[in-house]
This record gives structure tokens, sequence and C-alpha cells, in this order.
């Protein structure tokens, strides 16, 4: 069976590698992205690139977005519907009410959608290893399930369209609060004349272990290979983790739920991008706790 052609709208530090992991399993990949050094990485890793999201998507069965907010997603949606029965696959983070809305205007196009965000990070999506929660009906993920499986190394379906946004929100927003937990933890360590050597081989052999630790230590020199060791280069951009917490704080008070360090997470990151350090990884809120006594 010859597999379906695949445009890919958003070809940044996500979208860049995910394209070129589906070029390596023999995809034809039609591409989109509005920056330039995007465009570049995309076609050396052999994506088919486009003048517009329109004409990536005119030749392809399965439309794969990842942009940084819902705005994008939905303006891209427009702008590529054709009523022709294409698959859209969003992998953005976005509101759970902002995916169900994408899915009634395709359904009324013709068209159809599955909302299917990731976790893993930038590491992840270049080793292929993302995993997926996907909400949306059993045919669409039956019909994406093997690019899926060629970007990402699990995929969850958890339920109708706007559950995958939903389990992406919940995951990011305990991903913020353990971040925070990681760097406190570390720099508490430090004052008490802990190496960050020993914290990180005794916490991530321990109970305390988490990917904030593991994958993305915040304290440079431990792992060598974390945005901490490159000047906190993203990885997950301060700016995208204000943004999911933001989503997430709007479901919380929309379902009357408590999520105080959920609350305070998005507070401490939200005065990190005040201070000006929004495009550095989310990790670098470490750095801020290094430098501040209670």
């Amino acid at each position: 069976m010859s597999k379906p052609a695949i445009a890919f709208i958003g070809l940044g530090n996500m979208g860049g590698p995910m394209a070129a992991n589906l070029v390596s399993a023999g995809y034809t990949v039609h591409g989109f992205d509005v920056t330039d050094i995007a465009r570049e990485k995309a076609a050396e890793a052999g994506v088919t690139l486009h003048d517009s999201a329109a004409d990536a998507a005119k030749d392809a069965q399965i439309v794969v977005t990842m942009l940084p907010n819902g705005r994008l997603v939905r303006n891209v949606l427009e702008e590529c519907a054709t009523g022709e029965g294409k698959l859209y696959v969003d992998s953005s983070t976005i509101g759970v009410g902002e995916a169900k809305e994408n899915a009634e205007f395709l359904n009324s196009t013709g068209s159809r959608y599955i909302d299917a965000p990731v976790s893993g990070g930038v590491a992840g999506a270049a080793a292929g290893t993302l995993a997926f929660m996907v909400g949306g009906a059993d045919a669409d993920l039956a019909e994406a399930k093997d690019i899926l499986d060629v970007m990402g190394r699990s995929t969850t379906h958890c339920g109708p369209v706007g559950a995958g946004a939903a389990a992406k929100l919940c995951n990011n927003m305990i991903l913020g609060v353990q971040q925070i937990a990681i760097a406190e933890g570390l720099v508490l360590g430090q004052r008490l004349g802990l190496d960050p050597q020993a914290f990180f081989d005794v916490v991530s052999n321990s109970t305390g272990s988490c990917w904030a630790l593991t994958t993305n230590c915040p304290a440079p020199g431990v792992l060598g290979k974390a945005p901490s060791d490159n000047n906190f280069e993203p990885g997950f951009a301060t700016n995208l983790i204000v943004k999911d917490l933001g989503l997430a704080m709007s479901e919380v008070e929309a379902t009357g739920t408590e999520a105080r360090l959920g609350e305070l997470a998005s507070e401490i990151y939200s005065k990190l991008a005040d201070d000006g350090l929004g495009a550095k990884d989310f990790s670098v809120v470490y750095e801020q706790l290094r430098e501040r006594k209670a």
C-alpha cells in the first residue's frame, strides 16, 4: 500500500524534526513555515517546501499542524480546508474548546480532525520518541496511526475530540510545577553544600525523579545536553509554558477545580516572561531562584 502524502505546517523546533522523521520513513512531505531558518532546515531534511500553507496542503491526504497557539491553528485550517475529505492532525497545544471548534469547522467542510498534542520536547521530536495524546474518532486515529508511530513511541486514544488537548494541559500543568520543584530542590541543596551532580545522582534514582530532572536538569554541567548547558536556549520556551498554563488555568476556572500549585506555577513563569526571559527555556527558573533569597 502506498504511503499518503503529508503536509506539515509549522517546521520549527518541534515540527521540523517531526517532519524530518516522516521523510526518513519514506513519506512525501510538503511543508510550510514563515521563518527562513525553519524552511532551510526542513529543505535539508528532504521536505518539499511551498509558499503557503494552502499550497502545501493541496496534494496531501493528511495535514499535520504544529503551531504556537490556537489562533494560528485556526487560521491555517481556514486557509487549507477545501472540502476534499482530508484528515487534519493538530499537534499544537491549544484549548479544549478550540479543538472542538476546529473539528466542527472542518466537519462542515467535509474534512476530519483529531487533536494530537505531544509530550517529549525537542529531544523526543528529534528521536521520534514523542508521546501522542489523541482526541477523535476511532477511524480517524486509525488513519493517522502509522505516521504517529513514526514520530512517537506511544499513542494514547484519550477520547473524543478535545480529550487530547485536555490531557496535554493537565500534563503541562504538572510539568510546570515539577520544573519549579526541581529548581527549588537544587538551589536548597547547593546552599546546604550539596553538589548539583550529587543531587542529580540521588534524586534521579529516588522518588523525586522526573523528566524535569532527568532530561531537562536546570543545573548546567550535569547532563551536558540540557538547555541549561546551552545558555537555556529552548527546548520549551518560557513563553510557551506561560501560554499553556494560561489555557490550563482557564479550564481550572471553568470546571471549578482547585489547583493552587498550578496557579502558583502560572504566576512564577509569567513573572519570568515579564522579566525578559520568555525566549529562554522554562528551566531558567533555576537561575532566578539562585539569585534570590527569601
